[in-house]
């Protein structure tokens, strides 16, 4: 199927995740000297996080998201979702479902087509990084299933960070979109921590992507139980479609 003609058919039946419950937490890994990026996925799922992403900056390994995907799959639960961080063909080859592309990596729009092709569309969900309101409207256009937008301060764990853009950051751009009439799920990331969730979610965004906040508490299982608790506070929009994740 055709790019063109794929985006025009999804849009009445589920281009976009449907984010609820659990899914508006995504937990990414982030290798530390006491964990494994295995252990942290093992650790928020029993939390009850259901969505992760595999994130192996500076120790790609196949075998590292083979194991992951093989957990994901068969401990997660069937709403578990995996997604990993940059690279198609490692997530394709690992049986990983979803790729989340950064500014920096190859366009979503090429990710689709090459997803065609190996006839994975049904599958696959590809998520896309943005900075501003146009990397929004870019990565829409070009078929991302949702939105990492950030970073909201400061984290170690990007080494080329996009400009911080704080809470007024976000307000601005939500109003945008808004306004724009978008729907595309917006998760917010880049050092969020617990006590951000709350003025976050006020902007109207779908959800809280996190790292170090989690990994680094004292327990890692009833920290993400925490924020799960204090982001379904927040109502998120009524779910775009009847398609799930």
């Amino acid at each position: 199927m055709e790019l063109d003609n794929y985006l025009e058919s999804c849009a009445g039946r589920g281009r976009y995740a449907c984010f609820t419950g659990q899914n508006r937490l995504m937990f990414i890994t982030h290798r530390t000297n006491k964990y494994t990026e295995l252990d942290e996925i093992k650790m928020v799922i029993k939390g009850g996080c259901n969505w992760v992403q595999l994130r192996m900056k500076d120790n790609l390994n196949l075998e590292v998201a083979k194991e992951v995907s093989h957990f994901t799959l068969f401990k997660g639960g069937l709403d578990c979702v995996c997604c990993l961080d940059d690279n198609l063909e490692m997530a394709i080859k690992a049986g990983i479902h979803c790729v989340h592309l950064g500014k920096n990596d190859m366009p979503v729009s090429e990710a689709w087509r090459i997803i065609i092709e190996k006839g994975l569309d049904d599958l696959f969900l590809v998520g896309a990084t943005a900075n501003t309101f146009e990397d929004i409207l870019k990565a829409d256009r070009e078929g991302a299933s949702y939105i990492g937008l950030g970073p909201y301060r400061f984290t170690e764990t990007k080494k080329n960070l996009s400009p911080v853009l704080g809470l007024e950051g976000y307000q601005k751009i939500m109003e945008q979109y808004r306004e724009a009439g978008l729907e595309i799920p917006i998760f917010a990331i880049g050092g969020i921590q617990f006590e951000d969730i709350a003025p976050l979610m006020e902007t109207g965004i779908e959800g809280i992507a996190v790292s170090g906040a989690i990994i680094n508490a004292d327990d890692p299982v009833e920290e993400t139980r925490r924020f799960i608790r204090e982001i379904n506070k927040h109502k998120p929009d009524p779910c775009r479609n009847d398609s799930e994740i």
